[in-house]
């Protein structure tokens, strides 16, 4: 992987994180913190699985970027959807 593919997959991962936490209800349960952090490994992962399916990953390129979204857009629907309130905030 080179430095562009790694730093676009970076930034992948911190949008999808962002928006994850917008779009998902329940988002208030999970720190921004880790939807961001799951996110970016879920996009550096995309790139990892689009060069072993023979895809160039060093160039920004449509299939990486698809399938760097969708694993990041599971992982944060993922911790979402497992993520419980703190139990200090319940009465």
């Amino acid at each position: 992987m080179s430095i562009a593919g790694l730093v676009i997959a970076l930034l992948v991962g911190v949008a999808i994180g962002l928006l994850g936490r917008l779009v998902i209800p329940g988002r208030q349960e999970a720190p921004i913190w880790l939807t961001v952090s799951v996110a970016v490994v879920a996009a550096l992962a995309g790139s990892i699985v689009a060069r072993l399916a023979g895809v160039d990953t060093s160039t920004l390129n449509l299939l990486t970027l698809v399938i760097q979204v969708g694993l990041a857009g599971i992982g944060v629907a993922l911790v979402v959807a497992t993520a419980r309130p703190d139990p200090s905030d319940s009465p």
